[in-house]
């Protein structure tokens, strides 16, 4: 199982139930990532997507506790037991968690590899990703080069609490595969 996250410089992704950022770029590697595959994601997340519906082109797992739950075009897990359920029915390999945070959290030790966007900037955050350079069972293993928004891409608040004009990232790969060493 993979995972995919946009964290800022201190591994934050979220402000007041929304992304950091939207940029193009990054969405469409999102797109190219779990287009065809499996997605594993919170209620709260699939909330957030518009009109609360789920992701098109994609088998979406959605985790929710309520056993009355269920959002059209989504199979419910009301468990992380009963997600790993379906996760290994689907074949670990073309499953993607995607969020939000407690769902990352919960599902990061069953994780191989982890494509993490770096955004190079410091957001107003309340929502984070663990720092995978801090965790000794996880390695970068990919950096790729810097890449910058573009006019269009929504930015947020940083901490300072000025919106920047623009910001750069880059795309990373992280494994916890030993033979990735």
């Amino acid at each position: 199982m993979n995972l995919v996250v946009a964290v800022d410089e201190k591994w934050g992704i979220g402000y007041k139930g929304d992304l950091l950022v939207r940029l193009r770029e990054d969405l469409k590697n999102f797109a190219a990532l779990t287009r065809g595959k499996t997605v594993v994601l919170g209620s709260n997340t699939l909330a957030t997507f518009p009109g609360g519906r789920v992701l098109k082109g994609r088998r979406n797992i959605v985790l929710n506790p309520d056993p009355d739950y269920a959002p059209e075009g989504a199979t419910v897990a009301h468990s992380i037991p009963e997600a790993l359920e379906l996760i290994e029915a689907a074949g670990s390999d073309n499953v993607w968690v995607i969020g939000g945070m407690s769902i990352y959290r919960q599902l990061l030790p069953y994780c191989r590899r982890a494509y993490v966007t770096r955004i190079k900037a410091d957001f107003k955050k309340d929502a984070y990703f663990p720092n995978l350079d801090a965790d000794p069972a996880w390695r970068c293993i990919f950096k790729g080069n810097d890449h910058y928004s573009r006019p269009g891409d929504k930015l947020g608040e940083l901490a300072s609490g000025r919106v920047p004009d623009n910001v750069s990232f880059c795309f990373t790969v992280y494994s916890s595969d030993p033979a990735d060493f």
